[in-house]
């Protein structure tokens, strides 16, 4: 692509579209070519994003209209993003490498769908019950509402760009706050993107507002902002840890979504045809660039060679190639940087004595020497004390370790500072379940993985996270929650009550 066709995307505040003296360049990670620029924001540009929410937020313009008439804009951008499918899917490809495949059915396809979840919530969620009246101490009657925050930071990563910022902005506009987005500085197009949608699909000025930019100093500010009232994480535990520090300084509703090694359980009752391909699925989508990738699987004595060699055979048929052809399996890296790494998480594998039984560094071919390939990875031999074992890789990267029972499974799947997700595959429900229940994490698969279901809340135990996404209380993070309190006792209590339930009902 010439440097003349190369576009570039502006920030989003208050409605308009604002440009910097500093640009991102957006690299394809298949070629590593520059293929876009975007508009690179500061805290200068946070603070006036922070400032046009406030401002809109304050105008009522959508925080104090109806829930419905919320509803109705967010399925009207919804309809609008189904439309331009194919225009979004081509955005996500050349900013992180996705396929085809992965990015209509994933990346912006869940977007879509998540957009209308979070949109039917807005015209059902209980924003106020009306609470058995009291008689002691004295007559009364209490209403509970949930009342929108005001301005919200969104602060998205760079696997699920459009997704990952939709489960937090999208419940914060269900509930009627205002929002600023900052998406990551490597993929910020389809976020971007949609903030222009959402405008011209009658979204308010100000009410969505996206700046791009560096985490250190974009982000920070986000965060630490006297006049936001909630921040949405998703990304490293690391970074996590640094936002709910700053956060803390203004006491923030903070929501956080970070690591995991997610471990998966293969009993020895499991099918193992299906489990060899329900294990790769676990791993290998999106190159293991998923917070809740499957990378310890855990075998029992019996099964692990037999296991091994079909997992071997089978992973040696995925194809990887141009991210643009349906009948590719696996594309790069997102990043250099990213590459960099999980080639460093290899070599201390091998270092550290596990057997490299498939892959183990870049695809061999002319054309996986340009972008960030990494090849299809299994290691065996590995003991839980191990790095690849215990740290997030973000790569196509899998850990094999044999159990001799089930309660040694269950100890090394939980020893781990992560408990994102998890998966147990058995041909025996009961037993599934049943191990299922001791396992320490906020989602555990059963002869399944990496299914998001948006009316179940997803979020981790332990380091992996604060609080959940989705589900039918996703709003609750997004209001504050406060009780008005009438005393009926006086002469005028039937009068008063009235008054209070017709205020209720308008």
């Amino acid at each position: 692509m010439t440097a003349t066709a190369v576009r570039n995307f502006p920030m989003r505040i208050d409605g308009k579209k604002v440009e910097s003296d500093e640009l991102l360049d957006i690299r394809d990670p298949a070629t590593s070519e520059v293929v876009a620029t975007a508009a690179s924001g500061g805290a200068n540009h946070i603070d006036a994003a922070v400032d046009a929410a406030k401002k809109s937020f304050a105008s009522g313009s959508w925080s104090r209209i109806s829930p419905e008439e919320r509803a109705e804009v967010m399925h009207r951008i919804a309809d609008v993003m189904g439309d331009r499918l194919d225009e979004l899917v081509e955005l996500e490809i050349m900013a992180n490498g996705a396929t085809v495949r992965q990015a209509t059915g994933f990346h912006i396809g869940y977007a879509v769908s998540h957009l209308d979840y979070f949109a039917d919530l807005a015209a059902t969620y209980e924003f106020e019950r009306v609470m058995p009246r009291a008689s002691f101490p004295t007559l009364a009657q209490s209403v509970v509402r949930r009342d929108p925050i005001g301005v919200c930071g969104a602060i998205a990563p760079w696997n699920f760009p459009l997704l990952l910022a939709m489960w937090k902005f999208a419940p914060a506009l269900a509930a009627g706050n205002s929002v600023v987005v900052k998406p990551d500085e490597k993929t910020p197009l389809t976020t971007l993107e949609f903030a222009s949608i959402a405008e011209e699909c009658g979204l308010p000025p100000g009410v969505l507002n996206v700046v791009p930019g560096p985490g250190a100093d974009a982000g920070a500010r986000l965060a630490s902002h006297p006049d936001v009232g909630k921040i949405g994480f998703t990304g490293s535990t690391a970074v996590g840890r640094e936002i709910m520090r700053v956060a803390s300084g203004t006491v923030k509703n903070v929501t956080l979504e970070l690591g995991g090694k997610s471990p998966v359980v293969v009993l020895d009752d499991a099918d193992v045809e299906t489990a060899v391909d329900g294990v790769l699925f676990g791993c290998m989508l999106y190159s293991g660039q998923v917070c809740a990738s499957g990378t310890r699987l855990l075998l029992p004595e019996k099964l692990h060679d037999d296991f091994v060699d079909r997992l071997v055979e089978r992973a040696r048929t995925i194809v990887l190639g141009d991210t643009r052809d349906w009948d590719t399996d696996m594309g790069p890296v997102v990043s250099a940087e990213q590459h960099d790494r999980v080639l460093r998480y290899i070599d201390s594998g091998k270092t550290e004595g596990a057997t490299v039984a498939l892959g183990g560094g870049v695809p061999d071919g002319e054309r996986f020497q340009r972008g960030y390939w990494v090849e299809p990875t299994i290691f065996t031999d590995v003991d839980n004390s191990m790095q690849i074992a215990r740290e997030e890789i973000f790569g196509p990267v899998l850990s094999v370790l044999r159990y001799r029972s089930e309660a040694e499974a269950l100890e090394i799947a939980n020893d781990s500072e992560y408990g994102l997700a998890s998966a147990v595959w058995s041909g025996d429900n009961e037993r599934a379940l049943e191990l299922a229940d001791k396992i320490e994490a906020g989602t555990v698969w059963i002869n399944d993985h990496h299914q998001i279901n948006c009316e179940v809340p997803f979020g981790g135990y332990k380091q992996s996270g604060v609080g959940r996404e989705l589900g039918p209380d996703a709003l609750d993070p997004y209001t504050e929650e406060k009780n008005v309190h009438l005393d009926l006792s006086g002469r005028r209590d039937r009068r008063a009550y009235d008054v209070l339930l017709s205020h209720i009902n308008d």
